[in-house]
């Protein structure tokens, strides 16, 4: 089959195969293609999607680019299931099998030492919203009209110190919960809070955290979660994973397009 080479990401050789239905970008199925002793997990792409021209535009298409990253996250969690692979950037794309060698040869050493860094090991993310205000919460009775322009002022003071006490606590909360997450962790991200404009969740996010956890420890890193959920009214916890260590590849794996 002709076509650009799409590189979802390197690993070390496995004997496990993959799903037989398995299908990646464009439809079609992903090979191994090795080099020494890494192999990179590659399918073809048309040209007329994938070339540098085409490409650019089609990042502006939101539609587009969602069905290109579930495609390209469905490999990564069926290798996530039978080995342990260092995931390339979404759109990593390739002239041919050559160029893919090429830009391994290049990071190679890198490569190995981050693939025994992550060996064994996958990632959980970890999200604390706070609830915007009562109101989200509960249906709450209508305040009282005022009666004088002092009973407004008196009502607006005391949702505002309401609020503002929820929020100390959502930030007390999330700052235990990394504390005793990263205990049963080997490294923990960070990241930036999610706009709820993009990510569809309710409240706002106050802790987004990425946790590498070796997967023997799972379960209990999985339990110390659950045991806060529910715990602080108006806190909501959200676990997600066991995914590919994307937060602790690195920048090696960000990769170079080559045309």
């Amino acid at each position: 089959m002709t076509g650009l080479r799409y590189v979802y990401a390197v690993c070390r050789p496995f004997g496990t195969p993959l799903q037989a239905q398995l299908t990646g970008v464009g439809g079609d199925p992903p090979r191994l293609l090795p080099h020494h002793d890494l192999v990179a997990v590659v399918s073809h792409v048309p040209e007329a999607d994938f070339a540098e021209e085409p490409l650019r535009a089609h990042l502006e298409d939101l539609d587009w680019l969602t069905a290109v990253a579930r495609a390209h996250q469905g490999v990564i969690d069926a290798l996530t299931t039978v080995t342990t692979p260092l995931p390339l950037r979404l759109g990593t794309v390739f002239r041919d099998d050559s160029g893919v060698r090429t830009m391994i040869e290049a990071r190679e050493e890198s490569f190995r030492r981050t693939l025994d860094r992550l060996e064994g090991r996958v990632e959980w993310g970890v999200k604390v919203y706070v609830e915007s205000g009562p109101e989200e919460r509960a249906p709450a009775p209508p305040a009282p009209r005022p009666a004088s322009g002092r009973d407004y002022l008196r009502q607006r003071r005391t949702a505002s110190r309401a609020q503002d006490d929820l929020w100390r606590r959502a930030e007390n909360f999330a700052t235990r919960l990394h504390e005793t997450l990263s205990e049963c962790a080997e490294d923990s991200r960070i990241h930036a809070p999610q706009n709820p404009a993009l990510s569809g969740a309710s409240g706002r996010n106050v802790l987004n955290a990425a946790y590498l956890v070796p997967r023997t420890q799972s379960e209990e890193f999985v339990e110390r979660v659950d045991r806060t959920k529910d715990g602080e009214p108006g806190i909501r916890v959200e676990l997600t994973g066991p995914w590919a260590a994307y937060s602790f590849a690195g920048e090696e794996t960000s990769g170079e397009e080559e045309r």
